[in-house]
């Protein structure tokens, strides 16, 4: 029997929720210190504000536009040793009153070290248990190279120009073992990546700005899959509300989903939790990473009743609406999923399956 090497997926990621309180607030509860923290507002059309241990506090990205970083005396301006300090000022998206908020939270390994593996020097902060990593490197227009420090080849690199206005580029290998791209800010189609595949030690780097921008601050965060904490795969749509079931091994906490084929409006960063969401069937409280629409809509202030629909189970997922973002016809999907226990764990000669939701 397979066992997972990680018993508690909590001590590496977790969903927190918090209302806002103006001014400054401690958000608690995280577990952990976090290094990579996602933030959007629920109950209002704000952007997506993303922070990490690497660039510092106080230096946001926003997942849906194509925003350079912003410095700012707001948003957050600590990681702490069970979450973060949020700031709300002038920018009402991170602790306005009356307003609720989630946060995505990922550990790494603090702001990070020189690394010299790639032709380019970079900062790395790796979390090598949990398959994750935060890259900082310098571009320098060319086709090029960095370090990331897991020691075994990532699945996903999601990268983001930090100077210029640019796409984010999501580049993956998990369809058909070539390294694919996406806009994780737009809805676009998948397109076939000029890099190379990352290796055991490097993230290989296209020469444009996107990838590697002249004289321009770099970010990526890199995912390699962990048995029982995290799985990246793909499935095929059957558009019916039976609709396909995906095994991951571990009962979810937070899964992210995209279509492949095509684009356009129904072809968005479908964000699931069950932090906000804890009950089957998992519908009515979709985000996107794409979009700034708060929960549960599918446009600026339009309800909707076919926002998508998943059950989340013991060793997986199951789609459980048609003729959506999540189910449309027989298109192709990818998916990020994250767990909130192993379907089975490691506990010395015993295995310990997970509680059944």
């Amino acid at each position: 029997m397979a066992y997972s090497t990680i018993v508690k997926p909590s001590d590496y990621f977790n969903t927190k929720l918090y209302s806002g309180s103006n001014g400054t607030q401690s958000v608690t509860g995280v577990g952990f210190q976090p290094d990579w923290s996602w933030l959007k507002c629920r109950s209002t059309a704000y952007h997506h504000r993303l922070f990490d241990a690497v660039r510092g506090a106080g230096k946001n990205l926003r997942s849906d536009t194509t925003n350079a970083e912003q410095t700012i005396d707001e948003g957050i301006t600590a990681f702490n040793s069970d979450g973060f300090s949020v700031k709300q000022g002038s920018d009402l998206v991170y602790n306005a009153s009356g307003q609720t908020y989630v946060s995505w939270n990922w550990k790494a390994n603090g702001a990070g070290s020189a690394n010299t593996d790639g032709s380019i020097s970079s900062t790395v902060s790796a979390n090598t248990t949990a398959g994750f990593s935060i890259v900082k490197w310098t571009g320098n227009g060319g086709t090029a190279s960095v370090g990331h420090g897991l020691g075994v080849k990532p699945n996903i690199v999601i990268k983001k120009n930090l100077a210029a206005s640019t796409n984010w580029i999501f580049s993956t290998t998990i369809i058909d073992g070539s390294n694919d791209f996406f806009y994780l800010n737009t809805t676009a189609a998948k397109g076939d990546s000029g890099e190379t595949a990352p290796t055991a030690s490097l993230v290989n780097l296209y020469a444009n700005s996107e990838n590697n921008g002249n004289g321009n601050g770099m970010i990526a965060y890199c995912f390699a899959e962990k048995k029982g904490y995290s799985k990246f795969g793909t499935y095929t749509a059957n558009n019916s509300a039976d609709g396909p079931f995906v095994y991951t091994g571990f009962s979810p906490r937070f899964i992210i989903i995209k279509g492949t084929d095509n684009s356009g409006e129904y072809k968005s960063w479908c964000m699931f939790d069950t932090t906000r969401q804890p009950f089957n069937l998992n519908v009515g409280k979709t985000l996107y990473a794409n979009r700034d629409y708060e929960e549960g809509k599918r446009g600026q202030g339009t309800a909707s009743t076919t926002i998508p629909g998943i059950d989340i189970l013991s060793n997986g997922f199951k789609l459980r609406m048609g003729n959506d973002e999540i189910n449309t016809q027989t298109d192709s999907y990818i998916y990020m999923a994250f767990a909130e226990a192993p379907l089975v764990a490691n506990s010395g000669t015993n295995g310990v399956p997970a509680t059944a939701r």
